[in-house]
């Protein structure tokens, strides 16, 4: 099992900001604990290249793009940053952070259904899963796995795709961008009622939302994947998975209430790697959505890729 690890130092550079909790250091605890796990020389290191415009106008809107490069090319040699919305923000390296994002997600797509590695984890950022197809939000700037998605199907064909997102926050983005494409089977959970206040009622039939209350824990969130992911994912027969991968539902992450452990990513990722070996040819990109605590990001991360790799 070949499990590629795709990032790039420009990721680190995207700062929002003193005391913001997107903040670049998630990166380097990721990367921090993959080495104190012995699993980091077990994976192979990939360079996010940079995605081209033409790439993002598969899934955002033109206007909507060049809002994102205008602002943060006009911060150039400066220290500060531009809100584009009140948790959102731009600097001088927001631009070049959100190209190797997105470029990750569609370089691991190419890869993967290429057949060199079997899978993929995108330790990116700027996320990217409240992004719509008009609109930055909620700390993401483009939409990584929205992109990787439409690219799997437009560019290399693929029929049937499936998002899994396990983010605390309901997945907004993702869902507006793909309501009512029969291709795209959306599965996912959330707190609720809880930021972006949105989910509880899809807007399609192919998206399989599961609002949950806070303090909800890793038991009641086993249980309804199991009576109603799995079955929608099974049905739909993907031929490619990718994961909205974000680790705010730890019961140690303060962004929300929520009560998971490293031991339920095991077990989310054990399910989706088995929907993708019997429908997908085990085609699996994830990509890094929240996890604001650092120790709790970078050792459910590192759950989620020994899963990933067949290690554990």
């Amino acid at each position: 099992m070949t499990t590629a690890f795709y990032t790039h130092p420009d990721c680190k550079l995207h700062d929002m900001g003193v005391g913001h909790p997107e903040s670049p250091s998630r990166l380097q605890a990721i990367e921090d604990q993959l080495i104190t796990s012995r699993i980091d020389q077990l994976l192979d290191h990939r360079s996010a290249p940079l995605a081209q415009e033409s790439d993002l106008v598969r899934v955002h809107s033109a206007a909507m793009i060049a809002r994102v490069r205008q602002h943060s090319q006009a911060l150039a040699g400066t220290a500060v940053t531009f809100q584009l919305d009140p948790d959102t923000a731009v600097n001088a390296h927001s631009w070049q952070a959100a190209l190797r994002a997105a470029g990750a997600a569609l370089a691991a797509t190419d890869a993967v259904i290429a057949g060199e590695i079997d899978n993929a984890f995108c330790s990116v950022r700027p996320p990217g899963h409240h992004a719509t197809s008009t609109v930055s939000m909620g700390f993401c700037l483009f939409n990584n796995v929205a992109l990787a998605a439409r690219h799997a199907m437009e560019v290399h064909g693929l029929e049937r795709v499936a998002i899994v997102d396990f983010d605390v926050h309901h997945g907004n983005g993702t869902e507006e961008i793909f309501a009512q494409d029969p291709r795209v089977l959306m599965v996912s959970f959330f707190q609720h009622p809880f930021y972006p206040y949105c989910g509880a009622e899809a807007t399609g039939s192919n998206a399989v939302n599961i609002p949950l209350p806070a303090y909800s824990d890793g038991k009641a969130v086993r249980q309804l994947a199991t009576e109603h992911w799995l079955p929608a994912l099974v049905a739909h027969r993907p031929q490619m998975i990718f994961v909205s991968a974000g680790f705010d539902a730890h019961k140690e992450d303060d962004m929300a209430q929520m009560g998971l452990v490293e031991a339920d990513y095991t077990w989310l990722t054990r399910q989706i790697m088995a929907v993708a070996a019997e429908h997908a040819q085990g085609r699996i990109v994830s990509c890094l959505e929240g996890g604001y605590d650092l120790s709790a990001l970078g050792r459910s991360v590192v759950a989620h890729m020994k899963v990933l790799a067949e290690l554990e």
